[in-house]
């Protein structure tokens, strides 16, 4: 009895440890201009039968990132019209606006994302607080959205806290 339960207890200590690790899995890819850039799979923030958002951090451990990808998606020739910033509305009830960075169309053009710039100063807040809505000017193309956030809100939180503990680690 005693090897069944410590067998047991041994399990869950994997597989709660396991859980954990899985929420920080950090990936990495090189770009074009060889910087390094970590990232995490992308959570669905928004969803219906018309459209999805899905939103991960990314960084190359000098700047944070947060990339959309919005479906659908414009075409790339209208995409790259993409200039606006984004405006992220968070649970503290505060709006935050972040500088357009970059719009990628990426996997063979199946998927486009497009990347916006944290500030240094709103680190902290998008730290601790879960997003709630996000406003975004697609502009040149036929569609301005605002997602009202349904799913893993939390996600911007439990990404940035896995980068900022590993830079604490350090």
């Amino acid at each position: 009895m005693k090897k069944i339960s410590f067998a047991i207890v041994l399990l869950l200590v994997v597989l709660i440890s396991s859980g954990a690790y899985a929420q920080c899995e950090i990936k990495n890819r090189v770009l074009a201009d060889g910087t390094m850039m970590y990232y995490f799979e992308p959570a669905v923030f928004y969803t219906t039968k018309s459209k999805s958002l899905k939103i991960n951090i990314v960084t190359d451990k000098e700047h944070y990132f947060i990339a959309l990808q919005p479906t659908p998606f414009p075409p790339k020739k209208d995409g790259k019209k993409i200039k606006d910033d984004l405006i992220i509305h968070l649970a503290n009830s505060n709006t935050y606006k972040l500088s357009h960075y970059d719009t990628q169309y990426r996997h063979n053009d199946s998927i486009m994302q497009v990347l916006y710039l944290i500030d240094d100063k709103d680190i902290e807040a998008f730290s601790k607080f879960e997003a709630n809505v996000a406003e975004i000017n697609m502009a040149g193309t036929d569609f301005i959205r605002d997602y009202q956030f349904k799913l893993h809100k939390d996600a911007i939180v439990k990404q940035l806290a896995c980068f900022l503990k590993k830079e604490e680690d350090k």
